[in-house]
């Protein structure tokens, strides 16, 4: 398999700064920005040829873990692994875990390492450029990929390239490196030239990441080798050791390795790239009408420039205004100076301080299951539109601060309640008395739609003793 490029994806961001869109039980790599596939779909496809490309590896929040299988089997690819990160320690180590894995199975393995979130419109580019990168790799060198920038921005690192690389067309030196600049300084990198964005993506043999990683920090190694030598399997899933991989350092695989080692190398590559890092980038990257607005979803503009305006829920109308950015959803609305909006991630940060809920989750949750979304809640009720899948069932389980009622709108429902179990269909309802033990299945080939509605002096999703559950998860919560 020495030939062969295994691609590691990294899925373990939060997103804040396209809040409202973006949360923390579904950040953006999940969603469909871009085209009608999620940004993590459309980065698998990416290097889906069987021919060039190993199964991906998945490095993941355990947050995430049902949502990440559940989009790889919508666009029917198998992971070789779906490493579980039990805590966040940032990129190095999460790419040490997938490299110590893919060793196990490839002596020789070539790793390319990409985030989740980023959108490559010109394909034949990013295999181009992948070519030269493993080229490299597979002569010792650490190669990230430079994107040409179209300004000076400061919420990227950049790369000064050096000198060619004697016999790696493409492929240069790296001089120095510079994380996200002032402004003024980013104009004055721009002005000299050889200057490139630097975009996360890496390609290097996995052997040899180990090896720098080793050299530059051992501790951190140390204690990743360790959490992967008490992995455990849990479905489709590697559970790394929880704390052996919290006694590593947590940082970035810039500054751990790319930074310090002396065989650093990058390939400029012009692969029309962005990170929808922000509403700002998420305005230039969309299409745009002859104002210079992009409008998205249900949302109409009138005498209105230069602004991004999406509707996911209630009609937006923007009148008379310009280089805005308005999205609602339906929980949340934002409304921003389209120059200010780096600022999202600390107002995100003010939400979640105030105790609110809003930085966390949408209305629409997502479970091994299928979903759920919280319709109406007022004091001592709740109301819910569940969804579940063909085939699905919700763990056995009881409640000790709610009843619930069930009414099925579309499809079968197969019921467990107490000691008995019936079948439910369209238009007919059952209740569940508090403490009772239960289970909802759906026992048909289509999805079921179904209507719940709590009653009790306590509604929190905390509320819940699992008996037998055949995703895994804990007893409680």
């Amino acid at each position: 398999m020495g030939q062969v490029i295994h691609p590691v994806i990294l899925s373990g961001g939060a997103g804040t700064r396209l809040w409202p869109l973006s949360r923390e039980l579904k950040p953006k790599q999940f969603l469909p920005l871009n085209s009608p596939r999620s940004l993590l779909q459309e980065t698998v496809e990416r290097v889906g040829a069987p021919a060039r490309f190993a199964p991906p590896v998945l490095v993941v929040s355990e947050a995430h873990r049902f949502l990440v299988a559940e989009q790889l089997r919508e666009i029917a690819v198998a992971a070789a692994e779906i490493i579980l990160e039990p805590v966040a320690r940032s990129t190095a180590p999460a790419i040490a875990a997938a490299a110590l894995l893919v060793l196990e199975r490839d002596p020789d393995a070539v790793l390319l390492v990409l985030p989740s979130d980023h959108v490559v419109r010109d394909h034949a580019a990013y295999h181009a450029a992948i070519d030269k990168a493993a080229s490299a790799a597979r002569k010792g060198r650490l190669v990230t990929f430079g994107i040409a920038p179209d300004g000076p921005r400061t919420g990227f690192g950049y790369i000064k390239l050096g000198d060619p690389v004697d016999g790696l067309p493409g492929v240069y030196a790296i001089r120095r490196f510079v994380e996200k600049p002032a402004l003024a300084a980013a104009k004055a990198m721009l002005s000299e030239g050889d200057w490139s964005w630097n975009s996360g993506m890496f390609c290097f043999g996995a052997r040899r990441y180990l090896d720098e990683l080793g050299r530059l920090q051992p501790g951190m190694l140390e204690a990743v080798r360790d959490s992967v030598a008490k992995r455990v399997r849990d479905l489709d899933f590697v559970r790394l050791d929880k704390p052996a991989f919290a006694r590593a350092r947590e940082l970035s695989i810039d500054y751990a390795v790319m930074e310090k080692t002396r065989d650093a190398a990058v390939v400029p590559a012009d692969i029309g790239w962005s990170d929808l890092g922000s509403w700002d980038a998420m305005w230039e990257a969309a299409g745009r009408d002859a104002d210079g607005n992009a409008v998205v979803g249900n949302a109409m503009v009138q005498d209105v420039t230069g602004s991004y305006v999406r509707g996911d829920g209630t009609l937006v109308a923007v009148l008379g205004l310009e280089d805005i950015v308005v999205v609602a959803t339906k929980d949340a609305v934002l409304v921003a100076d389209r120059a200010k909006v780096e600022g999202v991630k600390d107002l995100v940060g003010r939400i979640k301080a105030a105790g609110r809920d809003e930085h966390r989750s949408h209305r629409e949750l997502h479970r091994p299951w299928g979903s759920y979304e919280t319709i109406d809640a007022g004091e001592r009720f709740q109301v819910k539109r569940l969804v579940v899948a063909p085939g699905a069932k919700l763990s056995m389980q009881m409640h000790h601060h709610r009843a619930e009622h069930w009414v099925v709108v579309k499809g079968t429902a197969k019921v467990t309640r107490g000691e008995e179990s019936f079948l439910l269909h369209e238009n007919e309802s059952t209740f569940i008395p508090l403490g009772v033990k239960h289970r909802l299945e759906n026992p048909g080939m289509l999805p079921l739609h179904l209507v719940e509605v709590q009653s009790g002096p306590y509604l929190g999703e905390d509320d819940i003793v699992r008996f037998d559950d055949q995703y895994g998860r804990a007893e409680k919560g």
